[in-house]
């Protein structure tokens, strides 16, 4: 019987040298252009207005994305933004109480919705 494509996967990643996400492609970014100029200039100017100093300094947006970053789990952004946040100025406490906002909403979150199913199994049951 075959083995599950994840099984096979999980199993081979212990002997894999690179991987899934690689460091260097963080720094390819702006190469989304290549397929869809248009498209990217938008983006990237949209980008760049919204990480200007506003109502927000440049180091309190730049650990609100660290904190998303985590909350959407992509390591790219992460890599990013911690570099970011130290570039202007946070530190490690500031980082790390922002990565456990960012847990504590999504843990927030998956737990609301915890009504949804006692709603559904009242429903149900009564």
């Amino acid at each position: 019987m075959k083995q599950p494509i994840f099984i096979h996967l999980k199993f081979k990643s212990k002997f894999m040298s690179k991987t899934y996400y690689d460091p260097a492609d963080l720094s390819k970014f702006g190469d989304i252009k290549e397929f869809q100029p248009e498209l990217a200039k938008k983006f990237f100017d949209y980008y760049g207005d919204v990480f200007k100093e506003g109502a927000l300094t440049a180091r309190e947006k730049s650990l609100i994305a660290l904190a998303v970053s985590h909350a959407i789990q992509c390591p790219y952004c992460i890599d990013a933004y911690t570099s970011g946040s130290l570039e202007k100025g946070a530190d490690e406490e500031q980082m790390m109480e922002a990565v456990h906002v960012a847990a504590a909403i999504r843990g927030g979150a998956s737990l609301v919705h915890g009504v949804q199913m006692m709603n559904k199994t009242k429903d149900l049951t009564m």
